[in-house]
């Protein structure tokens, strides 16, 4: 079977999608996704995604007797705690211009350290800049200009990539924020076609040790991992987003989750210097 990707033309094999559907079936029946309840407004949202990439904690921490939460969902739990503490400390007027010494201070985790705060010190700083200058510093005022739509000009996808944190190719953290907006009922998408997973290391790895996507360079692997999984959406009858949940959440830890048919295969690695696939 052919799927045309956006620069090229990639395979995916018909049996083994026949064999993933299956199995994604059977884990979609008792899964429920998450509600996201615990992000209390769309600015949150925004800005956690933002920086929510290679954290480099090294062990799982409590949080405010919650827990234990480890990599990405430690980063949330520590940002949230912040703006539960402070309301208003993840908005674009708090964030621009924040020191990496607050960043770091704030992300520590009893002796763990967060990654690279200077780096996210830049992503927060252009992403309030630009949110102030463009939508009065609100998030909601994003979302209403992209009038729910995703994708095409004016689209939040399209709008979200001017700034450097949503630049990457995979609109990985776009299409986060995007669902959690949308979860949360502050993004009424009105392209729902246009929902992708991301094909991240959990979901190229899966998609190869299952057999739905032949070895190949990192950005061949990538594309037909998220053309592959947009199939097992659409013939599993499952919304892309849960799937990628699904998928993100039960793989990480579980590299043969949909199967192993091609053996142990793992993820191209990513390239020196960037913080996607």
């Amino acid at each position: 079977m052919f799927v045309a990707g956006v620069d090229a033309v990639v395979t995916v094999d018909s049996e083994a999608l026949k064999r993933v559907v299956a199995r994604v079936k059977k884990l979609a029946a008792d899964y429920e996704p998450p509600t996201f309840d615990h992000v209390p407004n769309p600015d949150a949202a925004l800005f956690l995604s933002a920086i929510d990439h290679q954290t480099g904690y090294s062990e799982p921490h409590m949080v405010d007797g919650e827990g234990p939460y480890e990599g990405s969902a430690l980063l949330w739990a520590l940002g949230l705690r912040a703006e539960r503490r402070a309301p208003g400390a993840l908005t674009a007027r708090s964030l621009m211009g924040v020191p990496a010494e607050a960043i770091a201070a704030v992300f520590r985790a009893g002796q763990d350290n967060l990654h690279d705060p200077l780096r996210r010190a830049k992503l927060w700083d252009d992403l309030s800049k630009g949110m102030l200058k463009s939508y009065g510093g609100q998030a909601e005022q994003l979302i209403e200009a992209s009038g729910g739509k995703l994708a095409g000009p004016g689209g939040a996808l399209v709008r979200l990539s001017e700034f450097d944190a949503f630049a990457d190719p995979l609109r990985k953290k776009a299409f986060l924020v995007c669902k959690i907006w949308e979860r949360r009922g502050w993004l009424e998408v009105s392209d729902p076609e246009s929902w992708e997973v991301s094909a991240d290391n959990v979901l190229m790895r899966l998609a190869l040790r299952s057999g739905l996507v032949p070895e190949s360079d990192v950005d061949e692997v990538r594309e037909a991992t998220r053309d592959a999984f947009k199939q097992v959406a659409e013939q599993a009858k499952i919304a892309p987003t849960v799937l990628d949940d699904l998928l993100w959440e039960k793989g990480r830890e579980d590299p043969d989750l949909i199967g192993n048919d091609a053996g142990d295969l793992s993820e191209p690695p990513r390239r020196e210097g960037v913080v996607f696939y």
